[in-house]
């Protein structure tokens, strides 16, 4: 299953590395795509994520989770 957060607050890649990393470590997800430009973050996973979850790991990078698509 793959979803679409919107990260807002990342400027380059240092900051995909951050928010890649910390969205991997969730149980479940196979991959994260981060998309710098328009800061949409595709996360692949075995099922449905729990969103508060997500949204824990873009906060510990660093960054807010302003929205999701499944």
């Amino acid at each position: 299953m793959e979803t679409v957060y919107t990260v807002k607050g990342m400027t380059c890649g240092h900051c995909v590395n951050s928010v890649s990393t910390e969205i991997g470590k969730l149980d479940g997800v196979t991959g994260v795509q981060v998309d710098l430009t328009s800061g949409a973050v595709t996360v692949s996973s075995a099922g449905i994520l729990d969103e508060a979850a997500v949204a824990a790991a873009v906060d510990e990078a660093g960054y807010e989770l302003v929205g999701a698509r499944s």
